[in-house]
């Protein structure tokens, strides 16, 4: 079997290249599309679902950002997109932002950067990943030596342990893609 994440985002698309080996079977295989921004990802989705030409075993898993939109209502504009698609989709979001998932791992921050962030993890502002608000200013705030977001994500998503994640949203991330590929549930 074969995933196709497409990702709003290169950033995201940097970060699933270094989790993706951790978390998916040998036997399954992924190919990761970015994107330019969430615009450009709605733009792709119908072409890509519709028009997708491989093997039979090919799946896909659409990731994006939460930001400021009501999930549910999010969740549906993307489902309406994938409508008539003659392949199996699932749709992931991040809540808030991609940097929350970062902020449920503080360890892998640390350790990505050189630098103790992990104190941050016990204070309650902080204590629910997917509740802080602009997980990505907020980070950029506490650790201005992450100014790239991709060399970032490349950095954290290396030294990333799922196991020890603390985000909601990751979590279901994380357990969904070992089973998409076992049995696409």
């Amino acid at each position: 079997m074969k995933i196709i994440f497409l990702t709003e985002e290169p950033s995201m698309a940097e970060f699933l290249k270094q989790i993706l080996p951790k978390i998916l079977p040998e036997e399954c295989h992924f190919q990761i599309v970015p994107h330019e921004g969430v615009g450009e990802l709605k733009k792709s989705i119908p072409v890509k679902l519709h028009h997708w030409r491989e093997a039979e075993d090919v799946r896909f898993m659409i990731v994006l950002d939460r930001d400021s939109h009501d999930c549910i209502a999010l969740k549906e504009e993307i489902r309406a997109l994938c409508r008539g698609t003659v392949h199996d989709f699932r749709i992931r979001i991040a809540c808030q932002e991609l940097e929350a998932w970062y902020f449920g791992d503080l360890a892998a921050v640390s350790e990505a950067y050189g630098k103790d962030v992990t104190k941050y993890a016990r204070q309650k502002k902080y204590r629910i990943p997917d509740a802080i608000r602009d997980p990505k200013e907020t980070l950029k705030r506490l650790l201005p030596e992450h100014r790239s977001q991709r060399e970032g994500a490349r950095r954290i998503g290396r030294a990333f342990r799922v196991e020890r994640n603390t985000s909601e949203s990751f979590l279901v991330f994380s357990c969904g893609c070992p089973n998409a590929c076992r049995t696409w549930r």
